[in-house]
């Protein structure tokens, strides 16, 4: 079967590891940390934003967001970044990935920087411009993940491709460790200048209005990575396989790439023409021809995101009762208001340290030696085995002298998540679909992610409230209680096993062979359907 291939994409796929690949990580990863600061910088503030807004002096506990504002102040994101990564994915195939990167770009900058900003100050105003803008900003974030693989998936060499997404992806782990990090300054200095005493000893004193200040430069400070990077996301050239494959304008992905890896590359426009006018270059999203040959691929990417979220999503739910329980956060009647974000922050930050961090890099370090499926096979059976292995014997690590060891496999379903599928999920929807729908097939990938995000965070948070009233949070209906949650969260994770094996293995193959770009003839597209489904088997033959 003839495979026909561009030089310039060649050349970028047998290119050694140089210093434009380290360029694009850092580029297209700082969007990606910015994106997890800002999504995950708001669980650090919401239980100050309970105390300053709804608490009641005579209570004997300090306030707390109401169920519905909680709901939307940090689920209002999550919906704007589903949105954004169909609608920014989409436009990324129609006009180009770095012009519609730099639109997500300023959208974040903006956003993050109104984020911190109100209209009022009663409750309602103040939590209806957070989530106003917020909204905004989850959008331009979910822009952000369809184009920052893509560009890296089409920017790096066939050899070490999943590394450098990966590495990409890994940012994040940073982005959610540094949000910690600056709610710990920001709130320590708070604390040291403006000491209050603890709600129990004095109620209205515990709230210093200065601590109105704390949420507002932890949530706008995620502006300024993002703003650091534009003029080199900007700077950056189209990558070679839109402006050839997409723009058909041969001439200016060889002048581009030329520059890029320093090397002559031929303009080859009759090449292009030809490849242009074959069958496997022409089909659309909605055709029969992407049915057959990518159908269950889209499948699989899909159904394995949206699995991986709802349990990815949903292991938050328990981290305040682990911190709790080991003696990291004291009760709050216990704290002032400023002292509980820095306590809050401080275990987000071991647990990012310990545990996120590792969990991406090693998916970096071993991508490309054992493979995607391999990885995201081995994430999710793990994620189950310790799911039911907190689920099952639940009260026995209710018991204090146990707790530890439930800490320990709490973070081990972190480590193997990261570790596994939400580094995966994120790796392959940038490498095995045609270039022309390359960035809307990741956004649609993205998009039932976030999806099972939103059921993971909010469904599940209903569900896992206990039957008895007094151990309930308060606002919420009874639920089925955590440790059948945890069961059904084991089984979430068993189905994303299954639905792993619909998905190929990309590792050492071109762009090109893997969308079947470079196919001749509608016959042997066909034929090169039916031997990718061969060729495309995630379990070795």
């Amino acid at each position: 079967m003839a495979r026909e291939q561009l030089q310039v994409l060649d050349a970028l796929d047998v290119a050694k590891t140089q210093l434009y690949h380290f360029t694009a990580i850092v580029i297209a990863g700082m969007g990606f940390f910015t994106d997890a600061y800002d999504l995950f910088s708001i669980s650090l503030v919401t239980k100050l934003l309970g105390r300053i807004y709804y608490t009641n002096v005579n209570a004997p506990k300090p306030g707390t967001l109401p169920p519905r504002v909680a709901s939307s102040v940090t689920g209002v994101a999550l919906v704007g970044t589903l949105l954004g990564q169909l609608f920014f994915g989409w436009l990324g195939d129609k006009m180009g990935r770095k012009t519609v990167y730099g639109l997500t770009l300023i959208l974040m900058v903006v956003c993050s920087l109104a984020s911190g900003l109100s209209f009022g100050s009663t409750p309602k105003g103040v939590m209806a411009t957070l989530c106003f803008f917020r909204f905004w900003l989850g959008f331009g974030i979910g822009g952000d993940y369809p184009l920052s693989a893509t560009i890296m998936s089409e920017y790096a060499n066939k050899k070490t491709r999943g590394a450098f997404i990966a590495a990409v992806f890994a940012m994040q782990g940073f982005g959610i460790l540094t949000s910690g990090v600056v709610a710990l300054v920001v709130s320590s200095a708070f604390d040291h200048a403006n000491r209050a005493p603890s709600y129990v000893d004095n109620a209205a004193a515990s709230t210093v209005p200065e601590a109105d200040y704390i949420w507002r430069i932890v949530l706008m400070f995620g502006a300024l990575p993002a703003a650091m990077t534009f003029y080199w996301r900007m700077k950056m050239p189209e990558t070679a396989r839109y402006t050839a494959l997409v723009a058909k304008n041969a001439k200016q992905a060889a002048e581009d790439m030329a520059r890029v890896l320093n090397v002559e590359l031929e303009v080859e426009e009759e090449k292009l023409e030809k490849l242009a006018g074959k069958p496997s270059n022409s089909f659309g999203l909605f055709s029969k021809q992407f049915l057959r040959r990518h159908g269950l691929h889209l499948l699989g990417t899909t159904t394995t995101w949206f699995l991986l979220d709802i349990a990815f999503y949903s292991n938050n739910l328990f981290q305040k009762d682990i911190f709790t329980a080991i003696g990291w956060i004291p009760p709050a009647k216990e704290m002032n208001a400023v002292h509980e974000v820095y306590r809050v922050a401080k275990a987000q930050t071991l647990i990012a340290l310990c545990s996120t961090v590792p969990g991406y890099w090693f998916t970096v370090f071993f991508i490309d030696i054992i493979g995607r499926f391999a990885i995201q096979l081995m994430g999710f059976f793990f994620m189950t085995v310790f799911m039911f292995a907190l689920a099952i014997p639940y009260d026995h690590w209710t018991h204090m002298e146990n707790r530890i060891g439930f800490v320990v496999m709490y973070s081990l379903t972190f480590f193997f998540a990261n570790f596994g599928p939400n580094a995966t999920t994120f790796v392959v929807p940038a490498e095995i679909f045609p270039a022309r729908l390359r960035s809307t097939c990741h956004g649609i990938s993205a998009a039932a992610g976030k999806a099972g995000a939103i059921v993971g965070a909010f469904g599940f948070l209903y569900a896992a409230q206990p039957k008895d009233v007094g151990k309930r949070d308060v606002g919420y209906p009874a639920g089925i209680g955590v440790k059948y949650t945890l069961i059904v969260l084991g089984c979430v994770n068993a189905l994303g096993f299954v639905f792993t094996f619909l998905v190929p293995e990309p590792m050492g193959r071109s762009l090109e062979e893997l969308s079947g770009e470079n196919e001749d003839g509608e016959d042997e597209v066909e034929a090169a359907g039916e031997s990718n489904a061969v060729a495309d088997r995630t379990v070795p033959i």
